[in-house]
């Protein structure tokens, strides 16, 4: 079909697949809505930019509304117009008047332009949302394009890497390459520029093995951060649950990201995708008619129970969506199956999973949302990971998700930056924290996978600016400094913000090497901030969703002090992999295992003595060591072998002063130093010997210093 002929036949098509689907002779749309009266399908030229033709869908099987044209072809621009009640006061937003955007679009094209057509009230009116505009939003709106799907994937495989084996590395597709020197100019801030042979090696270098992909989902930037000239940087504004976000795309093609996908599992590295179900980018009842408030309001959302004309907001963005409708839920099932089959992501983090919850305004953790993933044979063999909150009331569900899921754990952020902090009464939690957090997930029957360990993510300072700042410093975005969180348990070791001072820059790379060296040798899954292996600086921003520049992207400029912490994490993240007693699938008992004479864990106090009850009440300690047995850890080789490893010593000293700690005895051997923050002393990247062999110190005790984390090791014989 040329652009400029107009479509003659129309037949009846199917009710499914939803959206538009090329069979390879034509294509059939479907688009479900209940409560519509009409549905126009529009059709575009070749840029999106002038209508050519309304195809009325006469069709409606079980309130899908579909047709067949067999001489579209791939590439055609389209778009909908739904006719129905305007009644807001009822749940009714219908007003035929504006262009909507498929809610199953593989592909958008065409930016969002702000203007008052969008809306489907009259701008300014005393009437609010209960007013009518007339105008029209098609030249305004991105339009939906038909893709052709196919793709050589060749022999693509899934890592699947093993949950304890994971090292998550959350980044940003635009600011992680937007200044890389080796990336050519063109395909900086592109799926294919990050997956660019020098991106892809560095990634295999520092060792993670799984990437965390902020919203690559089709968003909008808000109209506020338009007039302030800002943009949306991090993307949770989701408008197209299928497509990729063009931004992100050097050629203009859906296949880019799917290359992207093949690179980096050619290369061994898993791709999650963070994904926004919870709300849409239509806000409150005052926002734009763009897709699902213009199809089937009253089906998509959660309208108040009192006054159908608003919503119920678990999000904090004016919407939540309404997965208890079976369409709306087929609609989010689908789209993360579309992401597993076409796209081959390895999983998905849920953004304000809690809200996905949420039956009858209340979260419930057995819940349909639950139920569909449970049985569905595509989503329940990939990695599901909750952030496992909303801003409803009991939405806090820390520890509370089904088997199957792994869970962002603030519990574990909080805790280690109060210790490093120095802050009282923090040894208890440290405890809990190091060995995978037993209380949030032993009491289901979890493993220590289960919780997402993490100190820093993109919402917050990156750990440069945690030891750099006192206080949040967002006034670039235009708030007066009001947004972004004030409780950050963040300390600047001495100076706000940037210094020059040579010992307070010590000080900080300390803190930095402590608390990276805390979370790797954490047990549970441990998730990397991109940049905090180089130090990237926000310049104390710790809400950088609007910065859409040098603020927010990396800086790739080589200095001493990137270097050296870039080779610290390299080799901490080596030495993770190459011990399973630093990663066990299993929690500690506190007993011996297999026949050994010593407990799985043991925590000691400086002067030698095991830590007993009143001794974890101690507000003033800040100072305990955990011994980790490696003899019989509960795990199996490759061919059902029981797994032995060495014994480890972490000392953790979060005190000003140094501190001698008595160090137990060993047996036939010698305590070995491998890992000193306060020297930087760490294994070799060669082969991850030990540098210190035997110690200069001698067996007794160990100068621990202030503020630092040791790790020793002893060898066991094993008969």
């Amino acid at each position: 079909m040329k652009t400029n002929e107009l479509i003659t036949a129309v037949w009846p098509g199917h009710a499914y697949p939803r959206g538009a689907h090329w069979d390879g002779e034509g294509v059939n749309f479907a688009l479900f809505s209940q409560h519509a009266e009409k549905v126009e399908l529009c059709l575009f030229n070749e840029t999106g930019r002038h209508e050519r033709q309304r195809i009325e869908i006469r069709e409606r099987t079980d309130d899908i509304w579909h047709c067949y044209l067999p001489e579209a072809r791939p590439g055609l621009a389209y778009g909908y117009r739904v006719h129905g009640p305007y009644k807001p006061e009822e749940g009714h937003r219908f007003n035929p008047n504006k262009l909507l955007v498929d809610p199953y679009a593989k592909d958008l094209i065409g930016q969002l332009r702000w203007g008052d057509a969008l809306y489907g009230y009259t701008i300014g009116s005393k009437r609010e949302d209960l007013s009518f505009d007339r105008r029209d939003s098609a030249p305004l709106v991105p339009k939906s394009r038909v893709v052709e799907p196919a793709f050589t994937w060749g022999d693509d495989r899934r890592p699947t890497v093993p949950w304890q084996d994971m090292v998550i590395y959350e980044l940003h597709v635009r600011g992680f390459t937007m200044t890389h020197p080796e990336v050519p100019a063109q395909l900086r801030g592109t799926y294919a520029g990050l997956g660019c042979a020098p991106v892809v090696d560095y990634l295999k270098r520092l060792g993670v093995t799984t990437i965390e992909l902020l919203p690559v989902h089709s968003y909008v930037s808000e109209r506020h951060l338009a007039i302030k000239g800002l943009s949306n940087y991090w993307g949770y504004n989701t408008l197209g649950f299928f497509a990729p976000e063009r931004r992100y795309s050097a050629s203009g093609n859906v296949k880019e990201f799917k290359t992207l996908v093949k690179t980096l599992h050619s290369a061994g590295i898993e791709v999650i995708i963070d994904v926004v179900y919870n709300h849409t980018c239509e806000g409150n009842q005052l926002g734009p008619t763009l897709s699902l408030r213009g199809i089937d309001n009253a089906s998509y959302y959660i309208a108040n129970a009192s006054n159908h004309r608003y919503y119920d907001d678990f999000s904090g963005c004016g919407n939540t969506v309404n997965i208890e409708h079976p369409r709306t839920l087929q609609w989010m099932m689908d789209s993360l199956r579309y992401w597993v089959e076409e796209m081959h992501v390895d999983g998905f983090r849920f953004d304000l999973a809690s809200a996905l919850a949420r039956e009858a305004g209340e979260v419930e953790n057995l819940g349909g949302f639950f139920d569909a993933i449970r049985q569905d044979p595509t989503l329940n063999r990939v990695k599901l990971i909750a952030e496992p909150w909303d801003l409803g009331s009991g939405g806090y569900r820390v520890g509370n998700f089904p088997h199957g899921w792994a869970e962002w754990n603030d519990r574990y952020r909080n805790g280690m930056r109060a210790y490093w902090k120095g802050d009282d009464g923090q040894i208890g939690e440290l405890a809990q924290r190091l060995t995978g957090s037993h209380d949030l997930y032993g009491w289901s029957g979890k493993r220590s996978h289960a919780s997402i360990n993490f100190v820093t993510a993109h919402d917050g300072f990156t750990l440069h600016d945690l030891v750099s700042y006192n206080d949040k410093h967002n006034e670039a975005n235009g708030e007066d400094n009001r947004d972004g969180n004030s409780h950050n348990l963040s300390w600047n070791c001495g100076a706000e913000g940037e210094s020059d001072n040579p010992a307070i820059r010590a000080l900080r790379e300390r803190q930095k090497r402590n608390l990276l060296a805390t979370l790797l040798l954490s047990q549970g899954l441990p998730m990397l901030l991109a940049g905090d292996e180089r130090g990237h600086t926000q310049l104390g921003n710790n809400n950088v969703y609007c910065q859409d520049n040098q603020l927010a992207w990396l800086d790739w400029t080589p200095s001493p002090e990137r270097d050296a912490l870039h080779t610290f994490v390299q080799r901490l993240i080596k030495l993770r992999r190459e011990h399973p007693s630093l990663r066990r699938r299993n929690f500690f008992e506190g007993k011996p295992q297999d026949g050994d004479t010593d407990k799985d864990v043991c925590w000691l106090k400086p002067d030698g003595g095991e830590m007993m009850g009143q001794d974890w009440s101690d507000n003033q300690a800040r100072c305990l060591a955990m011994l980790v047995s490696g003899s019989g850890i509960s795990e199996r080789g490759a061919h059902g072998e029981t797994l032995h490893d060495d014994d480890f010593l972490l000392l953790l000293n979060s005190h000003h002063a140094e501190i001698p700690f008595a160090l137990p005895p060993v047996r036939g051997g010698e305590w070995l130093l491998l890992l000193d923050t306060a020297t930087q002393t760490i294994p070799p990247a060669d082969n991850g010997l030990p540098l210190a062999s035997p110690p200069a110190w001698g067996q007794a005790s160990y100068p621990l210093q202030s503020r630092s984390l040791v790790l020793l090791t002893r060898a066991r014989t094993l008969v």
